[in-house]
């Protein structure tokens, strides 16, 4: 019986804090939340503020199931340990656990821009992030494939650019970029009505999700351009550069409409953060641009480079005024923003490590570890995909508090799954599961308390009750040795490859 107990607890994902397993199972179905003892609130007594509000502690008896918890989070993050134990067992086994996040930032970013794949899409993914424990969904709205939230102020956003000529985002590429209105022929994609976006929210506060908004600027802008041909660049004879990637930060244009849909954003999302993107701007059609030079000479700018960070920091004033904190993504740190901007570092974790030195708080999701739209396995078994291997057990391995870093510093992680090879619901799921377990015990446990070979055997049990949910997983059984490895890179053919196991 221990041994059956034991194989049922451990199966929790991710790794509570601290458990104690006991004889028996329990037979019990009503749950009873009661106030906290004082062994409860000793064991929780020098945790951050974060960490109270989700601790909880979870005793099952034969006859009993008893939550103790500060608040009404901690208190749905137990109801998951036993949903998902549930799950995963036939009966709920006797034990003890006492529990609470290390991270206060749990995150998973979907791209809608290149794939959009709508409300029931984005809904059945919030039920597994509160299964997995994560608290933070990012949804990635805007790029030049395509603009997927209703503005009213703006409405040719979504009429003239949520569809495009193509399928996917290749098919779109090999036609050369043609964006169209809805019911076009060979059009496809759609977007998010304001009533849509609330109903998401408010499904993820149920679950004690918070969801970011990602408007991006100044790059990933085509479709913006396309739209409102204001807010791009001129020659120097004053045509318009149409198609540019960038909006012109010389143009009061573009930060009136900026404003007007951050202005909107803010109004359906109430996360206090406000994702403004910030990455890989060409700042190519700056250089000659009337406007550009003009912002430049009055600012006293010697670099074009400098107008990024002018447009960061006025839109950051922007959404300070309205209460919010900007959050953007490592290249804002280049050309100054103030410290109350949170970085997110993807391009490896230089980004975080400087973001730490200068005071801001970081959120850890580098492409080398947390791209989920990276191959899991072999090129030749799996579907096409970008970048190195990011296996499960290569991203289990991450450890978000780099040397240099002030862990005070460190907000938390994240997973990205840009969908540029992604068109469709089920290849997403795919590419997600089971490598978001490994996220989210990352996120959640305690550093020292992970280990691969008995995280593995977890996952291969949850996996298969998300199987038997109705999500569409990785299979872990055909996973190769190279995988198994903990590899980055894809070696040469004939290299053999060594698993630990």
């Amino acid at each position: 019986m221990i041994t059956v107990l034991l194989f049922c607890l451990l199966q929790l994902i991710p790794l509570p804090v601290e458990f104690t397993p006991e004889q028996g199972v329990c037979t019990a179905d009503r749950i009873t939340v009661k106030q906290c003892g004082r062994s409860f609130k000793r064991a929780t007594a020098d945790l951050e503020a974060f960490q109270k509000q989700e601790a909880y502690r979870l005793t099952i008896k034969p006859g009993s199931i008893v939550i103790e918890a500060l608040s009404t989070e901690g208190e749905f993050r137990a109801r998951k340990s036993i949903e998902q134990m549930r799950l995963t067992c036939s009966d709920l086994p006797c034990c003890t656990i006492t529990d609470w996040p290390r991270f206060r930032h749990r995150g998973l970013m979907l791209d809608e821009s290149r794939s959009f794949k709508g409300v029931e899409f984005i809904k059945k993914q919030i039920d597994a992030m509160a299964l997995l424990k994560l608290n933070v969904l990012h949804l990635h709205l805007d790029d030049s494939a395509g603009w997927r939230i209703q503005i009213d102020s703006y409405p040719d956003l979504t009429a003239k650019t949520a569809w495009r000529i193509g399928w996917d985002y290749f098919a779109w590429e090999k036609g050369g970029y043609k964006l169209a209105a809805e019911g076009a022929p060979g059009a496809s994609g759609g977007f998010y009505s304001k009533e849509d976006l609330k109903e998401i929210v408010a499904y993820a506060a149920q679950r004690f999700i918070t969801v970011i908004p990602e408007i991006e600027m100044p790059g990933h802008s085509m479709e913006v351009g396309y739209a409102y041909p204001e807010v791009l660049c001129t020659t120097p004879q004053g045509r318009v550069r149409k198609g540019a990637w960038d909006l012109c930060p010389g143009s009061e244009a573009t930060f009136k409409l900026l404003e007007s849909v951050l202005k909107e954003v803010m109004d359906i999302f109430p996360s206090p953060l406000i994702h403004i993107g910030g990455d890989e701007a060409t700042m190519k059609t700056w250089h000659d641009c009337p406007a550009c030079r003009a912002r430049m000479e009055q600012e006293g700018y010697t670099d074009v480079r400098q107008l990024q960070g002018y447009m960061i920091r006025r839109i950051e004033k922007f959404v300070r005024s309205h209460g919010r904190r900007i959050i953007g993504w490592d290249e804002i740190l280049e050309t100054g923003v103030p410290k109350d901007a949170v970085i997110q570092s993807w391009r490896g974790v230089s980004g975080g490590i400087n973001a730490s030195k200068a005071g801001h708080e970081v959120v850890m999701s580098p492409n080398t570890h947390c791209y989920y739209n990276y191959y899991q396995d072999l090129i030749r078994k799996e579907p096409a995909a970008c970048g190195e291997l990011v296996s499960l057990r290569f991203t289990y391995g991450y450890e978000p508090v780099a040397a240099g870093m002030d862990p005070a510093r460190v907000r938390g992680v994240q997973a990205n799954l840009w969908c540029e090879y992604i068109p469709t619901p089920k290849h997403a799921e795919y590419m997600l599961y089971p490598r978001l377990f490994a996220l989210a015990e990352t996120a959640w446990s305690p550093a020292e308390r992970k280990e691969y070979k008995a995280f593995r055997r977890r996952a291969l049990n949850l996996l298969e009750a998300f199987r038997k949910i109705g999500y569409n997983t990785f299979d872990m059984s055909t996973e190769s040795d190279l995988a198994r490895s903990g590899m980055q890179r894809f070696p040469p053919e004939g290299v053999p490859i060594i698993v630990d196991d």
